[in-house]
């Protein structure tokens, strides 16, 4: 196969014309001093669309994450979100090195939990015990499968966190895709949270940037800890550029991301070797899992024949479907994966 078909992540995407032409002519100054007006322009308008007081700009969602982690709590507090949390999963220890704060991590189901599962958790005030401080929600969860979280369960766990003192952070990396699956605007998903992450270079396309949100008190605060952190950009209106095209001009098209993930879904579902449900694609992420061979085995032999997928586990794949992915390269991925040939490669 000539084109390399890639699904490993909707972090892949490449900036489109309109985007470069729009970072090439940003007017830029010095982001630490606070005179980079295009990364003002960036923070206001995404404050605004989350109904936020306010908004930081920074180079990844992980930094977004942990800055609010940081933000929220001091050393020794603790942190509860579900086992598969981005936060938890993916960042690198990031809680626990730069905020000194203990996770307790609730089994899921596709990356959700209930309000009764945290309340159970909760202990008394106690200097034996870590006080409890912050609820982490993912919308939609990576390692859900691209799950989308019931407002109406948000709702729950918010009423709970202000009854028990907890604060409550959102990491919506792809709050964008929820908002669109559900025609639910991204501020009223916002509304129940204390802060939240939004990123930029997923699935609307930007090359680099996430942004955090909340009240103007806690930016400022926040603002010291992405200093800290060693986040302080200095002409950060050439990316900032980037991902306010991306906001302006790409959110809508995420239907269409949707659309291909229905696609390649129902086409997995009907091919030998593969155990796929099409009712828990919710998004843009298509988790399936493998027989005859191991994932890493299935990994080979596609990349070789031009398909690449990422293994989320021993047996799992998964596939995430963005802008620069066609609908016709899906179903050409669809042929590619039903080609595959396997002997000896069992699964135990």
């Amino acid at each position: 196969m000539a084109k390399i078909i890639d699904l490993r992540s909707d972090t892949i995407t490449l900036p489109t014309p309109g985007m470069r032409q729009a970072m090439a002519a940003a007017e830029v100054g010095d982001d630490v001093f606070g005179e980079d007006p295009t990364v003002r322009a960036l923070e206001v308008r995404t404050a605004a669309w989350l109904g936020k007081e306010a908004a930081l700009f920074v180079v990844s969602g992980t930094m977004a994450n942990q800055v609010a982690v940081r933000t929220h709590t001091e050393p020794g507090d603790e942190v509860i979100l579900e086992a598969n949390a981005h936060i938890y999963y993916y960042e690198g220890g990031g809680a626990a090195a730069l905020s000194g704060a203990q996770c307790r991590c609730l089994p899921g189901r596709r990356g959700r939990f209930s309000a009764a599962e945290v309340e159970a958790v909760l202990r008394p005030a106690d200097p034996h015990f870590p006080p409890a401080r912050l609820i982490c929600l993912e919308n939609t969860h990576n390692r859900g499968g691209g799950s989308i979280w019931p407002i109406e369960q948000i709702a729950e766990l918010a009423g709970l966190a202000r009854r028990r003192g907890l604060r409550m952070h959102l990491d919506g990396a792809r709050l964008w895709n929820a908002s669109v699956a559900t025609g639910i605007p991204e501020r009223e998903y916002a509304a129940h949270f204390d802060s939240l992450s939004v990123c930029f270079s997923k699935g609307l396309g930007a090359p680099v940037g996430s942004a955090v949100a909340g009240t103007r008190e806690f930016i400022a605060r926040a603002r010291r800890f992405r200093k800290q952190f060693g986040g302080g950009m200095r002409q950060a209106g050439i990316i900032a550029a980037g991902a306010l095209y991306a906001l302006e001009h790409q959110r809508a098209r995420l239907a269409e991301d949707h659309a291909n993930a229905q696609t390649l879904a129902h086409g997995l579902a009907k091919l030998p070797g593969i155990e796929m449900d099409p009712a828990t694609v919710e998004t843009n992420i298509v988790c399936f899992r493998v027989k005859y061979a191991c994932a890493a085995q299935w990994i080979k032999q596609l990349n070789a024949a031009g398909v690449r997928l990422l293994a989320i586990s021993a047996d799992t794949l998964r596939a995430v479907t963005h802008l620069n992915v066609s609908a016709e390269e899906v179903k050409l991925a669809l042929d590619v994966i039903a080609a595959q040939k396997f002997n000896s490669e069992m699964l135990p």
